[in-house]
């Protein structure tokens, strides 16, 4: 135990020599089926990709702070996405509970 964190306490060391800053590219708006995505207000959301339907193509899930829903939008050929829905379960929308 004792081992593990001081080898926890030296790996952040080790990694912030010479370390530089981050570089992103210019965002980009994506669109499902022509238009864009959006999330419901207050618009905060958590983004993920995730290959749901077994295809070889990921899809994009959006959790929506609101009621803790996720929208999933089908990842299509070319880079594509299909239009939104809620993901569905067998006893209505899925939800993630705790959220307003």
């Amino acid at each position: 135990m004792l081992k593990q964190i001081m080898m926890t306490g030296l790996v952040p060391a080790v990694f912030s020599i010479g370390a530089q800053a981050a570089t992103f590219a210019p965002p980009v708006l994506l669109e499902a089926g022509g238009k864009p995505v959006m999330t419901e207000s207050p618009g905060y959301a958590s983004p993920t990709w995730a290959d749901l339907d077994g295809d070889g193509v990921q899809d994009l899930l959006v959790g929506q702070f609101r009621h803790g829903k996720i929208r999933v939008y089908q990842g299509l050929a070319g880079g594509k996405l299909a239009p939104g829905k809620w993901l569905d379960t067998r006893e209505g929308l899925a939800k993630v509970p705790g959220v307003w």
